[in-house]
C-alpha cells in the first residue's frame, strides 16, 4: 500500500447481521463520509427488501391474491428478478417463495416437527418462482396464487453490496472490500501492490484471495437445519460440509451459496460448466 493510502474500516448493523467496509483512501474523512453514504443506501435497501416492514412492496406482496399485480422498486424488482433466474437454472433449487414451509417445519421456538400432509400440500399450491410473474418495463409483479409468502433474505444482503460497490464507485473509491456478516463478501481492486484481499474461509483453514469478486458461504454451522428444498418440501438434512459460490456479484453469489447446498456437487459441477467458468463453487 502507497503511503498516502490509508486502510480505513467502518460498520454498521442492518438486515439483522454487520456490514463491514473497508476502504482505501488517502483522506480519512472523504472516505468516512463515502462509508456513511454506503450505509444509508444500505438502511433504505433494508426498509424496501424486508417483509417484516408493512410498508415495504415485499410485505404488500405477500398480501396478494391470485391474479393481482403491484408495481415495485427497481430493488424489489431486480431480487425478484435475479431469484427467478436462479430458480430457472437451478431446476427450482433455489427459491424464494418457501416461506410456508418454514413455518410448517419449524414450531415458535424454531425447533423441527414433522408437518400434516395435508398441509405440505396445500402449501405446494403456493410454492414457486413460476407462481409470480414479472413485467419489466412497467416494474410490476402479478401473482397466480393465493397465500404466497417472498422473502428476499437470500438475495438482499448481496445486492446491498453490490448498491454499496455503486455508491464507492460514485465517490470515485475503487478500492476497497465490503462484508455481509461474513456470509457474502465483495472485492473490488485490492490495496495498492496486492494481488486480492486475503479471505479466510470459515473453517480456517483455508484461504483465498479475491478481486473484483464475490464470495457467499452457505451451511448449517450457524443455525443448524433452516434450508429447505423446495423440490422435495423438506428440510435439507443437517450436513458437515459448507458450500461456497463465487460470481461476479455479490447477490448472484449470495443465491447461488444456497443453491448449491441443495444441488449437491454433481449437480453444481454441472451448472458451473454450463456457464462457463462465470459462477464457481468449494466445498469445504
Amino acid at each position: 500500500m502507497s503511503s498516502s493510502s490509508q486502510m480505513l474500516r467502518f460498520r454498521t448493523e442492518a438486515m439483522a447481521t454487520s456490514f463491514e467496509a473497508i476502504l482505501c483512501h488517502h483522506d480519512a474523512d472523504y472516505a468516512a463520509q463515502a462509508a456513511d453514504a454506503v450505509f444509508t443506501e444500505i438502511a433504505r435497501l433494508e426498509d424496501d427488501l424486508s417483509r417484516f416492514r408493512q410498508t415495504s412492496d415485499v410485505w404488500r406482496l405477500s398480501l396478494l391474491k391470485a391474479g393481482e399485480s403491484l408495481t415495485v422498486t427497481l430493488a424489489v424488482w431486480d431480487c425478484l428478478s435475479l431469484a427467478k433466474t436462479v430458480s430457472e437454472e437451478t431446476g427450482g433449487a433455489f427459491d424464494i417463495t418457501i416461506g410456508p414451509l418454514m413455518q410448517l417445519w419449524r414450531d415458535e421456538e424454531g425447533h423441527l416437527r414433522t408437518p400434516d400432509a395435508e398441509w405440505l400440500a396445500r402449501a405446494r399450491s403456493s410454492i414457486g418462482a413460476h407462481l409470480f410473474q414479472l413485467d419489466e418495463a412497467a416494474l410490476k409483479v402479478t401473482v397466480l396464487a393465493d397465500h404466497m409468502v417472498f422473502d428476499l433474505g437470500a438475495v438482499g444482503k448481496g445486492y446491498a453490496l453490490d448498491q454499496a460497490a455503486v455508491i464507492l464507485q460514485e465517490w470515485g473509491i475503487e478500492r476497497a472490500f465490503l462484508n455481509a456478516g461474513d456470509s457474502t463478501l465483495l472485492a473490488l481492486q485490492p490495496p495498492p501492490g496486492e494481488s486480492g484481499w486475503e479471505v479466510t474461509l470459515a473453517d480456517g483453514t483455508e484461504t483465498l484471495s479475491l478481486a473484483e469478486r464475490a464470495l457467499s458461504g452457505s451451511g448449517f454451522q450457524v443455525k443448524g437445519a433452516h434450508i429447505m428444498d423446495p423440490r422435495s418440501l423438506q428440510p435439507l438434512p443437517i450436513q458437515p460440509r459448507r458450500s461456497y459460490a463465487l460470481a461476479p456479484a455479490a447477490a448472484l453469489s449470495d443465491a447461488l451459496s444456497t443453491a448449491f447446498m441443495i444441488l449437491g456437487p454433481e449437480s453444481t459441477a454441472e451448472l458451473c460448466r454450463r456457464h462457463g467458468g462465470q459462477i464457481q463453487a468449494l466445498w469445504i
